[in-house]
């Protein structure tokens, strides 16, 4: 039987990694750049999006009342580089903290990063292994972060981010993450959904 998993040739560099300690407290975002990040399946530890599970959000009102428990398939953040330049030249700012985003990962090198198909994985040499939950949609707390650190810019962060705010993942390999280190896009082997 073949894999369900297939191997791209598309590989990327992480050139941030970051830690978000504390909850979002009055829509700023507060996070702290990192060498090295070991993961576990609950995540990194200490970070505000850690843990087996989590209580449910307006991202999922449609299927759960908000607060209900859930797996936690949001546990990072995971933006392109290349994207939050695009974001960045479109507030015509000449640069970009991806602190400002609450990023966990910053990746370079994969071409149209905020739409690989959930349930890809994106895997590091040495086996630990990332799987793309969805697509993370702009909100407004990286608008009023940047508008804090910079005033009177950030203001237009949603439209700018639309399509370019990279994606949620999980751990489904535990292991530790490096600045420079190589991670290779893997991805579902089906069809798109074509009802």
């Amino acid at each position: 039987m073949a894999s369900a998993l297939i191997p791209t040739e598309h590989v990327g560099t992480i050139v941030w990694l970051g830690h978000q300690p504390d909850p979002v407290v009055d829509k700023v975002i507060v996070a702290c750049p990192r060498d090295a990040m070991p993961l576990t399946f609950a995540g990194y530890a200490g970070e505000s999006h850690a843990g087996l599970t989590r209580a449910s959000c307006g991202r999922v009102l449609a299927q759960y009342r908000r607060g209900t428990p859930i797996r936690n398939t949001r546990q990072l953040c995971l933006v392109s580089a290349e994207e939050m330049a695009q974001v960045a030249a479109s507030l015509g700012m000449a640069d970009f903290d991806y602190a400002w985003v609450g990023a966990s990962v910053v990746i370079a090198g994969i071409p149209d990063f905020t739409h690989i198909p959930p349930s890809s994985r994106l895997q590091a040499e040495d086996g630990t292994t990332l799987t793309v939950d969805m697509e993370n949609h702009p909100c407004q707390e990286p608008a009023v972060t940047i508008a804090k650190a910079r005033p009177g810019e950030g203001r237009a962060f949603k439209a700018a981010a639309q399509g370019r705010r990279g994606v949620t993942a999980w751990v489904e390999r535990e292991g530790t993450l490096r600045l420079g280190q190589q991670v290779r896009l893997h991805i579902p082997a089906q069809r798109a959904w074509a009802p």
